[in-house]
C-alpha cells in the first residue's frame, strides 16, 4: 500500500497538548450526540406503552423505520455539506431540525403525526450524529481517536430511558443547551467563499438519486412480510427501484460530478471496504438487540417499560468500557485486525448465549448473556472506523465518515425490519388462538400484545410468554448467523499505518489564526449579504 502524505493542509497531531479550546469543542459534540441517544434509547423500551396509548398497532413498526429512514437518506448529504459550509453550521441545522421533530413527536395525538415527527427527528438526529463523528475526527487524529470514540459511546449507553411525552420534551431543554454550546464553543475553521459559490458545489443530482434509492428500498423493507406479503408489487417495486438507485448512485459518482459527494478512493481499497462491510453487519444485530430485547423483558417476564430499560443496563453498561478499551488496544498495539477479530468472536458467542433464554430464565442468565453480547458488539461499534479511515487521506474524513455513519444507519433500519418481521411471523405459528381471537385482523400482534398479557389467566399467560421466548429465540439465531458474515468480511481486511495528524482546513481556530479566521468569517458574511 502507498504511503499516505500530509498535504499543506495536514499537520502533525498536538497529541496530548490540547487546551480549554478542545475541551469546551468536545463537550459542544458530547452534548449534542446526547440528543440523538435520546431516540435510540428511550424509543424501545416506550413503544408497546406508545403503541397503546396511540392506538397504533397497525403502524408500530413505522415509529422506528421512519427515524431511520430519514437518518439514512441525508446522510450523505450532510457529510458534504461539511466540507463546503463547514462543520459547525450543519451541526446547528441539525440541531435545529431535531428540535423541531421533537415538538412534533411529543405533542403528537395519533401516530401518523409521532411518525411524521420522527422524519423530521430522524434527519436531525442522524446528521448530528454524523457530525459528531466528523468533528471528532477533525480535532483529533485516527491513531489517537480510540479513546475519544468510547466517549461517545458512553454517551449513548447513558442515554435515558424514559415514556415517550417525558422523552420528547426532555429534549427540548437538551437542544437549546447542544445549540450554545456548538454556537459559542465550537470553535472551529469553516471554508470560505459566500453561499451561492458553495451551494454550486453541492453534487444535487447525485444526492437526489441516493435519497430516492435509499427512501425506496428501505420503505420495501419496511413494509414486506408485515403490511404486504414480500411477493406484493408494494414491496418488490419500491425494493428493487431503491437499490438499483443506490447502485446508480456509486456508478454516477464515479462518471459525472467534478466534486462528487463520495470520491472513488472512499472505496478504492479493500480495507476499507471490510470496514463498511462490517459496519452494515453490526448495524443489523446491534439495532436487533438494542429493540428487541426490552420485548423479551416485557414480554416474557412482565416488566414494565421502565424497568425494563433498567434490565438493559447490562448492554449499556458493558459497551461503551469495551469500546474504550478498543480503542486503548488499537493505539498500543497499533494494530486494529485483533480488535475486529476478537468483537466479532465474541457477539456471535453472545448473540448463540441470548438464543437460550426463554419465558422463566434467571436473572444471571439474562444479565450475563447480555454481558457477553454487549462485550462483541461494543468492541466492533468502536474498530470498524479504523479499518475504514486509515487506507484514506485526512483530506476524505467528511465524505468516508458519511458513508460510514449511513451504512451503520441503513443497517439499523434492516435490522429493525428483518428482527421485528421475525418476531411477527413467529408468533402467528407460536401464539394460542385463545389469545389472538381478541385481536382484530390487521393489527401487527408484537406491540399490540404485549400490555394485554399481565390480564391473561393461567395457564393462558405462561402459553403467551413462553411463545415470545420461542419467538425471539429465532430471531437471535440470525443474529448469529450474520455475525458469522461479519467475521468473514476480514478476510478483506488488511494492516494499514493509521495516521498521527489532522487536517487544519477545519481544525480548531487557536490564538491568532482564531482572529484571523473570525476575520474571514465576517468577510464572508458581508459578502454573503
Amino acid at each position: 500500500m502507498s504511503e499516505i502524505t500530509l498535504t499543506d493542509h495536514e499537520r502533525p497531531s498536538t497529541g496530548n497538548r490540547k487546551g480549554s479550546n478542545f475541551w469546551l469543542s468536545f463537550l459542544a459534540i458530547l452534548v449534542s450526540a446526547f440528543l440523538s441517544a435520546l431516540d435510540l434509547t428511550a424509543i424501545p423500551t416506550a413503544l408497546p406503552t406508545i403503541t397503546d396509548e396511540l392506538h397504533g398497532g397497525d403502524k408500530f413498526i413505522w415509529v422506528g423505520s421512519a427515524y431511520g429512514l430519514a437518518s439514512a437518506a441525508i446522510l450523505l448529504l450532510s457529510g458534504r455539506f461539511a466540507d463546503i459550509f463547514g462543520r459547525k453550521p450543519v451541526m446547528l441545522a441539525s440541531i435545529a431540525a431535531f428540535s423541531v421533530g421533537s415538538i412534533i413527536a411529543g405533542a403528537a395525538p395519533n401516530m401518523d403525526t409521532l411518525i411524521a415527527g420522527r422524519v423530521v427527528q430522524g434527519m436531525g438526529g442522524g446528521s448530528i450524529l454524523n457530525m459528531s463523528q466528523i468533528i471528532t475526527s477533525d480535532l483529533v487524529s485516527l491513531a489517537e481517536r480510540g479513546a475519544y470514540q468510547g466517549m461517545i459511546v458512553l454517551v449513548y449507553s447513558v442515554g435515558p430511558r424514559s415514556r415517550r411525552r417525558a422523552s420528547n420534551h426532555l429534549n427540548l431543554p437538551l437542544t437549546g443547551i447542544a445549540f450554545c454550546l456548538v454556537a459559542f464553543f465550537l470553535r472551529v475553521r469553516s471554508p470560505e467563499g459566500s453561499a451561492v459559490q458553495q451551494l454550486t458545489r453541492v453534487d444535487w443530482s447525485g444526492n437526489v438519486i441516493m435519497a430516492a434509492g435509499s427512501v425506496l428500498a428501505l420503505y420495501g423493507l419496511t413494509v414486506g412480510g408485515i403490511q404486504y406479503p414480500w411477493t406484493s408489487g408494494h414491496v418488490l417495486v419500491p425494493l428493487i427501484v431503491g437499490i438499483s438507485l443506490i447502485l446508480i448512485f456509486f456508478l454516477y459518482e464515479v462518471l459525472v460530478p467534478a466534486e462528487p459527494t463520495l470520491p472513488s478512493e472512499v472505496l478504492a481499497n479493500r480495507t476499507s471496504l471490510s470496514g463498511y462491510l462490517s459496519t452494515f453487519i453490526h448495524g443489523i444485530v446491534s439495532i436487533s438487540a438494542i429493540y428487541y430485547l426490552p420485548v423479551y423483558f416485557q414480554a416474557c417476564l412482565g416488566a414494565s417499560s421502565i424497568r425494563s430499560s433498567v434490565y438493559t443496563l447490562p448492554t449499556a453498561l458493558v459497551m461503551a468500557p469495551f469500546s474504550l478499551l478498543c480503542g486503548f488496544s488499537v493505539k498500543l498495539l497499533n494494530k486494529y485486525r485483533p480488535a475486529n477479530i476478537f468483537g466479532w468472536i465474541v457477539s456471535i458467542i453472545g448473540f448463540g448465549l441470548l438464543s437460550l433464554l426463554r419465558a422463566d430464565s434467571s436473572t444471571s442468565q439474562w444479565v450475563g448473556f447480555q454481558f457477553v453480547t454487549a462485550v462483541g458488539t461494543g468492541t466492533v461499534y468502536a474498530s470498524t472506523i479504523f479499518a475504514v479511515m486509515a487506507p484514506l487521506p485526512t483530506s476524505r474524513t467528511a465524505a468516508a465518515l458519511a458513508l460510514h455513519t449511513f451504512s451503520r444507519t441503513f443497517a439499523q433500519t434492516w435490522g429493525i425490519t428483518i428482527a421485528g418481521t421475525i418476531l411477527q411471523n413467529q408468533l402467528k405459528r407460536r401464539l394460542p388462538e385463545a389469545f389472538t381471537d381478541h385481536f382484530p385482523s390487521g393489527v401487527e400482534i408484537v406491540y399490540a400484545a404485549i400490555p394485554a398479557i399481565d390480564q391473561l389467566d393461567e395457564p393462558l399467560k405462561t402459553e403467551v410468554r413462553e411463545a415470545f421466548a420461542a419467538s425471539m429465540s429465532v430471531i437471535w439465531k440470525v443474529m448469529t448467523g450474520l455475525c458469522g458474515a461479519g467475521i468473514l468480511t476480514l478476510s478483506l481486511l488488511r494492516e494499514a499505518p493509521m495516521v498521527k495528524h489532522t487536517d487544519e482546513t477545519y481544525g480548531l481556530r487557536e490564538g491568532s489564526s482564531t482572529a484571523g479566521s473570525l476575520q474571514r468569517e465576517s468577510k464572508v458574511s458581508q459578502e454573503s449579504v
